[in-house]
């Protein structure tokens, strides 16, 4: 017989307002996934563990915020919970970047297992400082890490998550440096906040974190989809999840223009571009990195080249978009 793994809860970093708090995660068994070991036979078991979950589904979970408030949620079938709710103040529970952090516990006394860290779980949601000057809502896949999403059957995207740790991914080159840029801003104190978008399911998070976090990116949200929505057919007229969650952020922000970060290979150009016609006085600019594919380059070119609403910039380089942005203000 088989003993059972402990429990778990991982929080996602999240966003909100000083009105409005919103934290998303999900209750797991933990894997004991070890995110330093490097072996090649470790990074395929990891990967295995990272798509092969157990989830917690439909129990009762609390939040607990810094000034003793506790807030309810449950899980769903796939083990993901919400918790939303409105509150007063919240800004004043965050420290001077924006970040509000929060302890998440099991409340179901009928949980029989044995539960990690006393079951007590960090999380933490960004609520933009009153100093943010715009946000930033940033691609991942060929944006900032090189992934191989244009390559044929996306075998490259498999070979790198499988085989690949998280530390020995390559960044593009200068990328750090412009988001870091970005977030400091004009007057160098902006704190503008930086959302990372990305098509990739929620079970690369804890990955991804440490991608970001390895490479010294500024710290944001990651917003990724359910992978169980990759396996369903999803309905030919519902909007793709990124453009889903970008649309989230201009709501959720509605006095903060953005600045659209993605690459010209998959579909960011057509998104972005939709976006900023719904919302033309809202997006600053838009950064789309040219990749290594003629076919794709020829499209897209033909979609700047054609494109009057927002300043569109197709860039080979970082140094490309830091010049543009410096021009227009948006660093110093």
């Amino acid at each position: 017989m088989f003993n059972k793994d402990p429990l778990q809860i991982i929080a996602f970093q999240g966003y909100g307002t000083d009105t409005h708090f919103y934290a998303r995660g999900r209750a797991l068994e933990d894997e004991s996934i070890d995110l330093e070991n490097q072996n090649t036979w470790h990074l395929i078991v990891n990967t295995w563990k990272r798509f092969e979950t157990d989830e917690i589904k439909n129990v009762s979970i609390n939040l607990k915020l810094p000034n003793g408030k506790i807030l309810k949620g449950k899980t769903d079938r796939d083990g993901y919970y919400k918790v939303e709710a409105s509150l007063a103040n919240l800004s004043k529970l965050a420290n001077d970047e924006g970040w509000l952090p929060f302890e998440l516990s099991y409340d179901d006394a009928s949980i029989k297992r044995t539960i990690q860290n006393n079951n007590r779980f960090p999380g933490e949601i960004l609520i933009p400082s009153t100093k943010a000057q715009f946000a930033v809502a940033s691609d991942i896949d060929d944006t900032i890490l090189h992934t191989g999403v244009v390559s044929t059957l996306k075998w490259k995207v498999i070979y790198n998550s499988v085989f690949k740790h998280a530390k020995n991914r390559i960044p593009l080159e200068g990328a750090a440096d412009f988001y870091h840029k970005l977030h400091r801003g004009v007057s160098g104190k902006n704190a503008n906040p930086i959302f990372y978008v990305s098509h990739s399911p929620w079970n690369l998070y804890r990955y991804l974190e440490l991608f970001l976090r390895q490479h010294h990116f500024p710290k944001g949200p990651i917003l990724l989809r359910n992978f169980s929505n990759l396996l369903r057919k999803q309905p030919q007229d519902q909007k793709p999840q990124k453009h889903t969650e970008i649309l989230n952020l201009l709501k959720t922000y509605p006095n903060l223009p953005f600045i659209l970060i993605g690459d010209s290979g998959e579909h960011d150009p057509d998104i972005y571009m939709e976006i900023a016609e719904e919302f033309p006085e809202r997006i600053l600019a838009i950064y789309l990195r040219s990749v290594k594919h003629k076919k794709k380059m020829i499209r897209v070119k033909s979609l700047v080249d054609n494109y009057k609403t927002t300043k569109v910039l197709l860039v080979d380089s970082s140094t490309q978009a830091i010049e543009h942005a410096r021009a227009h203000n948006f660093i110093a």
